[in-house]
């Protein structure tokens, strides 16, 4: 049997040689090892199990060759440093979109200052935003919607296994929530355009629907806008995440629908537009 050192040096070139992120196989060998990375690191000259090694070689084989997520494999994420069941049903949660969670929580100390809030996140999909919003910020009562019941069984297994307080409705956006008012509205919505060239990794294992978003990408951004203010208290804040590229076209949308606010629009940590921030103080 190899030495875990050896066995990691292999693999991670084997998934550069064909086009994959090394940093996968680490995940992978952490995950069937069992061990913190402190302890990888004490252990990296001993010898493997055999039963351990024949593990990890057909999680390697399944992220390599068969073009399968290393998060699908392992069942889980870290967003925000919460644990998120993810699976075939829904998107595995990005970085960028833990920042517009961090940004979403300063701008809600700017406008309601620790007050009471109602929250809505429109096509919650695993629950990322929705879950860790409620519990990050125990004044924001979060609803969720998603038309897709899979990804709902996701969402309400991360709000139960996060100990969340997260209220789910199954349907199209708005639609299953009657009148009901917020003061909040986030939302990560479908916005690659049709057409679109997406990596084999992320359209043959993530779900069309939570990708693509209309020929241009904002198809969700016009519909959400749309009908906002049929859902929003007199002072609010509205949150998207979006593609580095629409965000222009994006606030002139916004313009369309309302025009006595304030549009920020913020870049990721890579420098690419990526949240617009809609206020009504």
């Amino acid at each position: 049997m190899p030495t875990y050192r050896e066995a990691l040096r292999i693999n991670e070139q084997y998934a550069l040689d064909n086009n994959k992120e090394d940093s996968g196989v680490k995940l992978l060998l952490l995950h069937f090892s069992k061990m913190s990375s402190t302890d990888l690191i004490l252990s990296m000259d001993e010898l493997m199990p055999e039963d351990l090694y024949n593990d990890f070689l057909y999680g390697v084989d399944r992220y390599i060759a068969y073009n399968i997520p290393v998060q699908h494999i392992l069942g889980y994420e870290y967003f925000y440093g919460h644990k998120f069941v993810v699976n075939a049903d829904v998107l595995i949660p990005r970085y960028e979109t833990e920042e517009l969670v961090a940004n979403v929580l300063m701008y809600y100390d700017e406008v309601f200052n620790g007050a009471e809030v109602e929250v809505v996140d429109l096509g919650t999909g695993s629950g990322c935003l929705a879950v860790t919003l409620d519990l990050e910020e125990e004044h924001m009562h979060v609803t969720a919607t998603d038309i897709s019941e899979e990804a709902l069984r996701t969402a309400k297994m991360n709000n139960e296994n996060l100990k969340a307080n997260v209220t789910f409705f199954q349907g199209d956006w708005y639609a299953p929530l009657g009148d009901k008012k917020f003061d909040m509205i986030v939302s990560n919505p479908p916005y690659i355009p049709v057409g679109e060239y997406v990596e084999d990794l992320v359209v043959n294992n993530e779900p069309g629907v939570a990708l693509f978003g209309g020929e241009d990408g904002l198809d969700f951004y016009r519909i959400i806008l749309k009908d906002a203010k049929q859902h929003l208290n007199d002072r609010f804040i509205i949150a998207f995440e979006h593609a580095f590229n629409t965000s222009k076209a994006l606030k002139k949308i916004i313009h369309k629908y309302f025009d006595d606010v304030e549009v920020i629009q913020l870049k990721d940590m890579q420098g690419k537009d990526r949240m617009t921030f809609i206020i009504k103080k």
